[in-house]
């Protein structure tokens, strides 16, 4: 209780930034716990669909029951989908098809990373700021007389430096998590490429197959 109290008696010292700081961080924390709930929960790609699809020889029926099992928000079963309902046309239909929605795909998983990037370049330069007028009101202090307060620029070197390590420690945080969300974004991407390609070589097969 006494960390906790010594914590929020810091976070006043450190002048009018701290505030911006602290609401840059409560929207980092948003974006973090949306991201990670996206993540865990529409990206996922079951180990009995994956080999299913990893065999050459599969069977539709059971692509297309695995892939029904699936949440609908799942963004595999959403790209598999698109493949199944267009699986009986020209194969480079279905690989336009396939495209489009995965292009739809990349964008929602890409949804909101931009304000941790902006997170990460903006908290340094607020902390910086904070550091400046905290320097600034210390100087403030020493008159032509010389220094009038010295407690006042204790305060205002504490505010400036206070401000720089919030600063600092929200732009770390939501640089590792950008770049962290960014990583598993072509991660998914990439998988899902691989493994549409699979599929639409098949659809291809199958046609040069039943070709006269």
């Amino acid at each position: 209780m006494q960390d906790l109290q010594g914590f929020v008696a810091a976070l006043r010292v450190g002048g009018a930034m701290i505030y911006p700081l602290l609401l840059l961080a409560v929207v980092a924390v948003v974006v973090v716990l949306e991201k990670a709930f996206v993540y865990a929960t529409r990206t996922r790609l079951p180990a009995s669909l994956l080999a299913v699809l990893e065999t050459y020889g599969f069977a539709w029926d059971d692509l297309e029951q695995r892939v029904g099992r699936l949440d609908p928000r799942n963004y595999f079963g959403r790209f598999f989908r698109v493949i199944l309902d267009n699986r009986t046309r020209p194969a480079w239909w279905v690989e336009s098809r396939a495209a489009e929605e995965a292009t739809l795909i990349e964008q929602s998983l890409g949804r909101w990373l931009w304000i941790l990037e902006t997170i990460v370049t903006a908290a340094p330069l607020l902390g910086l700021l904070g550091t400046i007028t905290g320097m600034i009101r210390a100087f403030h202090l020493f008159g032509t007389e010389g220094l009038v307060d010295p407690r006042g620029v204790t305060g205002g070197v504490a505010e400036a430096l206070i401000a720089t390590a919030v600063g600092l420690f929200i732009a770390l945080i939501a640089l590792f998590a950008f770049n962290y969300f960014s990583h598993r974004q072509a991660q998914v991407m990439d998988e899902m490429e691989q493994l549409g390609t699979r599929v639409v070589d098949f659809i291809r097969l199958e046609a040069k197959d039943a070709a006269p």
